[in-house]
């Protein structure tokens, strides 16, 4: 182990993970990455270390052996009906199996808690917190809202809207307003959660530095591509009908473009404190967060 201790990742292959590892690495962590197809990751990404964890597997959390802490960045939303039930128990498995290991910490990033109600999706996300919450491990939850960078579903959805539509019906729902926040910020309170002392764990939000209107962040994004399309609010469009629509655009899977739209017909407010204070940053201007994922993007499209 390196000076930092062992660290696994739990989720290394998706989205925050693939940007979680190397900032973990370039910091001295010694850090395994857990997969449930580890021979096809490790070929993909062969500079890492892996190991073979299934989250809805019991028998492979032996993988936890010998670390000092773990993230658990595992979220199968729209994965089936029950999806919900499945990651509440896998989460329960996985906290006792950290216990059990020995582990000092466990940092999740989870959702919002909406005030006036909560979609199944955002009621699973806050549920998995509780259950890595039920057993004597430390846990630090990281709620947040949108993540904005290339590769998040809910960004794809803003981003590629956003390039392709000449004209937006946009329904009132879309009025409701959250706090979107840089995927690299997210990394950074992760990072910061993993350090947090133990009388300082707990749940916290990592809310983006403007309260904004989901219409108003779809304008701006198109504003910065150079594009400027006619938007009409629209007061009668059922969020089912919109989720077609949204599919057809975007690429995005309907199952979860379903339950991300269901979502955001709530008022996506922190609703825990911010870490921002605790840590001594905050995060990154939301232009400057949209330019930094639209530049991904192009990146990505010249390489593939």
């Amino acid at each position: 182990m390196s000076a930092r201790g062992k660290v696994l990742v739990a989720g290394a292959t998706g989205f925050v993970g693939q940007r979680l590892v190397p900032a973990l690495v370039g910091l001295g962590y010694d850090v395994l990455c857990a997969s449930s197809d580890a021979r096809a990751a490790q070929a993909r990404w062969p500079d890492y270390t892996w190991i073979e964890l299934d989250v809805h597997t019991p028998s492979t959390l032996e993988a936890l052996r010998g670390c000092r802490a773990a993230f658990y960045l595992v979220h199968s939303i729209g994965e089936g009906h029950d999806y919900a039930r499945r990651e509440r128990v896998a989460a329960e498995a996985f906290a006792r199996a950290a216990e059990a290991e020995g582990l000092e910490r466990i940092v999740y990033l989870g959702g919002v808690r909406p005030l006036g109600g909560c979609s199944r999706h955002l009621r699973a996300r806050l549920e998995v917190g509780q259950a890595l919450s039920s057993t004597r491990v430390s846990v630090v939850e990281l709620r947040a809202g949108m993540l904005v960078g290339h590769g998040s579903a809910s960004w794809t959805m803003v981003s590629a809207l956003a390039a392709r539509l000449p004209a937006m019906l946009l329904p009132s729902w879309l009025d409701r307003h959250s706090w979107p926040v840089g995927v690299e910020d997210a990394v950074g309170a992760l990072i910061a959660g993993l350090e947090l002392p133990d009388d300082q764990a707990g749940s916290y939000s990592i809310p983006g530095p403007e309260r904004i209107a989901h219409r108003e962040l779809l304008a701006r994004t198109a504003a910065a591509r150079g594009k400027h399309p006619y938007m009409l609010r629209v007061p009668f469009v059922s969020p089912t009908l919109s989720s077609y629509w949204i599919a057809a655009v975007t690429g995005v899977p309907l199952s979860l473009v379903r339950e991300l739209v269901a979502g955001i017909q709530f008022e996506l407010d922190p609703s825990t404190p911010p870490l921002w204070p605790l840590i001594g940053r905050g995060p990154t201007p939301l232009d400057e967060t949209i330019r930094l994922a639209l530049a991904d993007e192009r990146v990505l499209r010249s390489a593939g």
